[in-house]
């Protein structure tokens, strides 16, 4: 293990929950309640903000998704990627749950309730965007996060660490292909140029720069790579929040008619984090994988890479899309439900080790 590497896993490790992500569910709800009144107040400067594009890219939201994204991938060490090694049969399962269960098992989940069970309680010209909403949900396996929930769940600092640098890496390659199949399959259209714009400017651009930033902290010391984090660490929120607003703004009209739909869209989303929680959980402990080896497999592949798909919905469906609004209630119910799935693998441990 290279050291540079086990400073960074311990230090990601040692991470605290902020005020700011721990009652995160309590700023979006804030942030629904403050943008459906000021939307309706003053909806002139929100449709002047919505037509700031170029390139069916929104200057304002692609901004904030930037100060969204970016601080979270400096924490992300792409030199762990050589420490797979260690744990084959965890990577193993976290890369079977993440790319080849997770996006179909939605997929699936999305056609069932929103196109079938549900359809006559939601309106009948978004549900196509709302399987796709659903669908860039879980398309991106989580980030930043996942460093909490493997924190509170003790898990392993490295391996952390490893498998997030490897998502990362997978998903600059996988995510529009995989997003583009299925909604191909479900039957909505695909719009290629966008997809790849969305790619390139919420992936590929934010990891160089949080890649060339992360080594000119480095290069000062750990002390001051940890100062900066603590500094910009806000900035993330904040600007995710902001972002709420501004799409909710767009979205006032469709709630206000339909209060319903945040909790029908709910369903599928909380029954994906816990059949993929749990399938992560038990392969790791079929396959004889360490309990702090489970946990952030489980973890990672529960919970989703939200500020991206977020700011794809937005540059491919639109504001006032359904696309929009699936992912923001995963946002809106991304805390308590993880926090939840780590109670749950922390009261299992004593039953996992008897593997």
């Amino acid at each position: 293990m290279s050291a540079q590497c086990e400073v960074t896993a311990k230090a990601a490790s040692g991470v605290p929950m902020s005020v700011f992500e721990r009652f995160l569910t309590v700023w979006v709800f804030l942030c629904i309640v403050t943008g459906i009144v000021v939307g309706q107040v003053a909806p002139g400067l929100f449709q002047a903000i919505g037509r700031m594009e170029i390139a069916q890219v929104n200057i304002p939201v692609g901004l904030l998704i930037w100060v969204m994204i970016i601080p979270m991938l400096v924490k992300v060490d792409f030199g762990a990627l050589h420490e797979v090694k260690q744990h084959v049969r965890g990577i193993g399962v976290t890369l079977f749950v993440n790319w080849l269960v997770k996006p179909f098992s939605m997929a699936f989940l999305a056609w069932f309730f929103v196109r079938n069970l549900f359809a006559p309680m939601l309106p009948a010209d978004q549900l196509d965007s709302y399987i796709a909403g659903l669908i860039l949900l879980a398309a991106a396996p989580c980030t930043a996060m996942v460093f909490v929930w493997s924190r509170l769940s003790n898990g392993d600092p490295l391996f952390t660490l490893s498998q997030v640098a490897l998502n990362d890496t997978i998903m600059v390659f996988a995510f529009a292909p995989i997003v583009g199949f299925l909604l191909g399959i479900s039957a909505i259209t695909v719009p290629w140029g966008t997809l790849i714009t969305s790619v390139v400017l919420y992936i590929v651009i934010p990891v160089i720069l949080a890649q060339l930033w992360r080594r000119s902290l480095l290069a000062k010391g750990q002390a001051a790579f940890d100062a900066a984090m603590a500094k910009v660490g806000p900035w993330s929120i904040s600007a995710l929040l902001a972002t709420l607003v501004l799409l909710f703004a767009f979205q006032g009209e469709a709630i206000l008619k339909q209060p319903l739909v945040i909790g029908l869209l709910a369903v599928p989303i909380l029954i994906q984090v816990f059949f993929n929680s749990a399938l992560a959980y038990w392969l790791n402990r079929a396959v004889g994988e360490k309990h702090d080896v489970a946990c952030p497999s489980a973890l990672i592949g529960a919970s989703n890479f939200f500020e991206l798909a977020v700011a794809a919905a937005i540059s491919l469906f639109g504001f006032e899309s359904g696309a929009a609004l699936a992912t923001v209630v995963g946002v809106l119910i991304e805390v308590p439900v993880m926090l939840l799935v780590v109670r749950i693998v922390n009261a299992s441990k004593v039953w996992y080790q008897r593997a």
